[in-house]
């Protein structure tokens, strides 16, 4: 099978690039390399084989370089939930929805199926903040067998409403889930939109506004100053993390059943097990730090954050049989040992 991932020298892009290569599919990767450290990727993955064509998804031509494919991953994405807040949403729209259907378009002219990796921040931003939450000593979490419309203890699942304002990264990322599914039923490729929570681990170039877990690993590596940012400072925001190994092992058990799962959409993410908060975080990384950052509180909340999401995994779990197996503490571990092993390529990025 030839694979196509768009985004293939970023983060998520890149873990999935190498370990299909590796599987012996044939791996092209399309990327601009434009954001920082993303060039520190090529070596890596042209050393697992795969091929790595420079281009950019908001052009159609740069899919022409690429050759013929039977099957895109589409990983490229502006992934801040904030930009296009200081008025550059043609950065925004451009990547995350011209791209996505430039690269619907290559696959429909080469009858390939796709993959596509959506976000958790789809869900409005508005019935997440008013999900009932206890605050707890490190924590903000919902109240034990409380429940309602695709929401429990568990998490999100799919059934939560999507009414309402979501961010115009949200946006960007639900428009785009729905041409997928539309170019899926015009033009009979098999799709598969895989709505992720926070993926987090080894070769993410973290920033205050992405990445978190990079962040603040990488300031207990090279020092620096951090921020709990919203919801008084505190640091009770609790997201669930996923492992990109983890979601490598979801993304081949989809390629070996692409029948029985096309057509559906599915909630990925750490689950509760793989939930954290920024205290708790900051506690792992205390453990496993060289340096101890200084920890500003920044109490405002600012309009497209959330105070609590978790994954419900069930319905991708009874699809495919997966689940996460990597917890909190090995995705620092993994980061942390990245980190130290890179130090000297990456002192300069993070």
């Amino acid at each position: 099978m030839r694979i196509l991932i768009t985004g293939g020298a970023g983060f998520v892009g890149s873990t999935l690039a190498v370990r299909l290569a590796g599987n012996g599919y044939v791996v092209t990767v399309l990327d601009n390399l434009s954001r920082a450290g993303s060039d520190l990727n090529v070596a890596r993955l042209e050393g697992a084989g795969a091929a790595v064509v420079r281009g950019d998804v908001r052009h159609p031509d740069a899919f022409e370089a690429c050759g013929a494919f039977d099957l895109l991953i589409n990983a490229a994405a502006e992934p801040s939930v904030h930009a296009g807040g200081a008025g550059d949403g043609d950065v925004l729209l451009g990547s995350n929805l011209t791209g996505s259907m430039n690269a619907l378009e290559a696959a429909r002219i080469h009858g390939a199926d796709v993959i596509f990796l959506s976000s958790s921040r789809v869900y409005p931003i508005a019935a997440l903040n008013a999900l009932p939450l206890d605050i707890g000593a490190s924590r903000y979490d919902v109240p034990a067998q409380a429940s309602g419309q695709g929401w429990s203890g568990a998490g999100i699942n799919e059934g939560f409403p999507l009414n309402g304002r979501r961010s115009l990264y949200g946006a960007s990322k639900l428009a785009a889930e729905t041409l997928v599914l539309e170019y899926g039923a015009a033009y009979g490729l098999r799709t598969v939109v895989n709505r992720l929570g926070v993926v987090a681990g080894p070769w993410q170039m973290g920033r205050v506004d992405q990445g978190f877990v990079a962040l603040w690993a990488a300031r207990h590596v090279f020092g620096g100053q951090l921020a709990c940012r919203g919801f008084g400072g505190e640091g009770r925001q609790v997201r669930d993390i996923l492992h990109p190994e983890d979601l490598a092992d979801l993304v081949e058990r989809q390629l070996a059943r692409l029948d029985s799962v096309a057509g559906q959409t599915f909630n990925v993410g750490g689950g509760r097990q793989g939930s954290v908060s920024l205290r708790e975080l900051t506690t792992l990384c205390r453990a496993r730090g060289d340096v101890q950052p200084g920890m500003d509180r920044v109490p405002e909340t600012d309009s497209v954050d959330i105070p609590w999401y978790i994954t419900d995994n069930h319905r991708v779990m009874e699809a495919t049989g997966w689940a996460p197996r990597r917890p909190p503490e090995q995705v620092v571990d993994d980061t942390f040992r990245w980190l130290r092993d890179h130090r000297h390529d990456l002192a300069g990025v993070l």
